[in-house]
């Protein structure tokens, strides 16, 4: 017993080193599943709030029309802008608490001068953001590519047709009584209308729109 009293004094600092370790590893492992908890609910938020914008996401299918005014920008070319026009389907698609909205179109479209007319399929997709004036008044911004696959065959045999051009659009309109949208936009020309040529032309366009959606 008197032995036991001598060496218990050298074992107390040691079982309080583990009881300290034991407590250490404890804090670590609870805040270890704390903080998977708070990642998985997280997470489930996340995926709620990303099912219910979906859910609130307003999908409506519509139909545009509108005035093309072209120009070739290039040196050497003074020309007027010259008078097209497109029309065809778009998909609008919006959420409307946050605001932000896609729209695309497939146009059949005409634009260009006289020498150098083009006409083709263009895919506008625009990334819109919206604000709401009142139930029947709202206004848009909008920005995003434009790309015109051109079906006319250059009219200069040193120049071949360039398949497909790729542009930027940038606009803005008016939505009237839920169904209509007045827009304007211009469209900078980011590659070469033609190829085989040394002046890099690129078709700029203003274009005017009116769109139904149902």
């Amino acid at each position: 017993m008197t032995q036991f009293r001598k060496i218990l004094p050298t074992f107390v600092p040691v079982f309080g080193r583990l009881g300290r370790t034991c407590s250490t590893y404890r804090v670590i492992y609870l805040k270890d599943i704390i903080m998977k908890k708070v990642l998985f609910m997280l997470a489930m938020v996340a995926c709620l709030l990303a099912t219910t914008q979906t859910a609130q996401a307003q999908i409506k299918f519509g139909f545009k029309a509108g005035l093309n005014m072209s120009d070739l920008d290039y040196e050497g070319w003074d020309k007027d802008a010259a008078t097209g026009f497109f029309f065809g389907p778009m998909l609008d698609v919006t959420i409307p608490i946050v605001g932000l909205g896609v729209d695309g179109a497939v146009l059949y479209s005409k634009r260009g001068n006289d020498d150098y007319k083009q006409s083709g399929l263009e895919v506008p997709i625009n990334l819109k953001y919206n604000i709401g004036l009142g139930s029947i008044l709202g206004v848009y911004v909008a920005a995003g590519p434009d790309f015109f696959f051109n079906f006319k065959e250059a009219p200069h045999k040193s120049m071949d047709k360039k398949a497909c051009q790729l542009g930027l659009n940038l606009g803005a309109g008016l939505k009237l009584l839920k169904h209509i949208q007045v827009g304007v936009n211009y469209q900078f020309g980011l590659t070469s209308t033609y190829e085989g040529s040394n002046d890099n032309p690129k078709t700029n366009t203003w274009q005017v729109s009116l769109a139904y959606i149902f």
